[in-house]
């Protein structure tokens, strides 16, 4: 295998399949290289689609990942009911379905059931987040929220992710709890822990399974890309699909 990257470490139940990619093992140059998947960022399309082609082949995905329109924003895609269009996150119960979120410092995050039979994905920056782009993946996947097991993959750390008053305004005008997971720094800015709020905005929807310890993408250059460190920068990819036979 040369599309470089690791599965979720978590106690997904056999037959749910995941992904993380790094910036290793793919075809792109310069500040995208190697394995762009972003056919947004000003890469060459050539090369994105080479390397889309790559982790296809390398991981021996049964399809063409779900490649969703990513804006910031709530909605939860539902690929097997037709749905198309602007969206951060999706949901399918079809077998060897590929949902993908690409990020370079946003939070992407894993969902599945204990028992399996639907996967789902979300892109949860921080505006995501502030919209409630969490929630609304977790009742996309329609069952008790005590079942659904979540798992955060590479994001920017707290101590990379300067915002600005505005943001913090924002979540804490939603609950002035959201306030601890916000530093001032030296600059009378804020420093925001991006995990912290969407493990506060998953227990809120109920789900209390949360696993990863996120790699700060920020900090490891070799790793990952960084839209914060070096943008323009290619995008990683996060993946989950249920492989053929799991609801067997």
């Amino acid at each position: 295998m040369t599309v470089a990257g690791y599965a979720a470490d978590w106690p997904a139940p056999a037959g749910v399949r995941s992904w993380q990619t790094t910036r290793a093992g793919g075809l792109s140059d310069g500040s995208y290289s190697s394995l762009n998947l972003g056919l947004h960022v000003g890469d060459d399309a050539k090369a994105v689609a080479a390397n889309r082609k790559r982790l296809r082949t390398d991981l021996n995905l049964p399809g063409e990942p779900v490649w969703l329109e990513q804006v910031h924003g709530a909605r939860i895609l539902r690929p097997d009911q037709g749905e198309t269009g602007p969206a951060d996150g999706a949901v399918t119960t079809r077998e060897s379905a590929v949902l993908a979120v690409m990020t370079a410092d946003c939070l992407p995050v894993l969902l599945t059931t204990k028992s399996g039979g639907i996967v789902g994905i979300a892109h949860a920056g921080w505006r995501g987040l502030a919209a409630g782009v969490l929630g609304a993946a977790v009742e996309a996947l329609a069952c008790e929220p005590s079942e659904i097991l979540a798992w955060l993959g590479p994001a920017i750390s707290e101590p990379a992710f300067e915002v600005g008053d505005e943001v913090r305004e924002t979540f804490v005008a939603a609950g002035p709890a959201h306030a601890r997971h916000f530093r001032r720094n030296a600059r009378g800015r804020w420093q925001a822990d991006l995990p912290a709020l969407a493990r506060r905005a998953l227990a809120a929807a109920g789900v209390r399974a949360v696993y990863g310890n996120p790699a700060c993408t920020y900090g490891d250059a070799e790793r990952y890309f960084s839209h914060r460190r070096e943008a323009p920068c290619g995008r990683m990819a996060s993946l989950v699909w249920l492989e053929s036979g799991a609801k067997r």
